[in-house]
């Protein structure tokens, strides 16, 4: 596997699993972080309907390209069929942030080739490597 840092800087899109409308959830101020730092971003949650000001997709299926990382903002007993869903889509990294862990849905992805990222912020890892990139 990559290095954190390595999938971080190579990865251009991102869509995140599990997004709320919500401005103090995670997921939604995660999702304009990640939009800020120039990643494209695709908010997705089969429920929330999009505004003008934010599309929201249903599913992974919906999106108008694959994405490089998928972060997943769901409880851990969904990571299975989302990873099934990942690996439909083709996106190369399943990022399980805190609280979304779920080793047995890591070794579905791995086992798919994918890269899976288990139980680490990817805000707190990103903004603590352009710390580093700043000096």
């Amino acid at each position: 596997m990559r290095s954190l840092e390595a999938i971080l800087q190579q990865s251009k899109s991102v869509a995140v699993i599990g997004y709320s409308a919500k401005e103090e959830r995670p997921s939604h101020w995660i999702s304009n972080y990640l939009a800020d730092q120039g990643y494209r971003v695709y908010r997705v949650n089969p429920v929330l309907g999009s505004s003008k000001e934010v599309p929201i997709f249903r599913s992974l299926s919906e999106l108008p390209e694959t994405v490089d990382i998928v972060d997943v903002f769901r409880a851990p007993e969904h990571l299975p069929a989302i990873v099934a869903e990942v690996i439909a889509h083709g996106a190369k990294v399943v990022w399980m942030q805190p609280g979304a862990e779920n080793e047995d849905a890591a070794e579905l992805a791995r086992t798919a080739k994918l890269e899976a990222v288990v139980g680490v912020c990817i805000y707190a890892k990103h903004k603590a490597m352009a710390k580093l990139t700043d000096k």
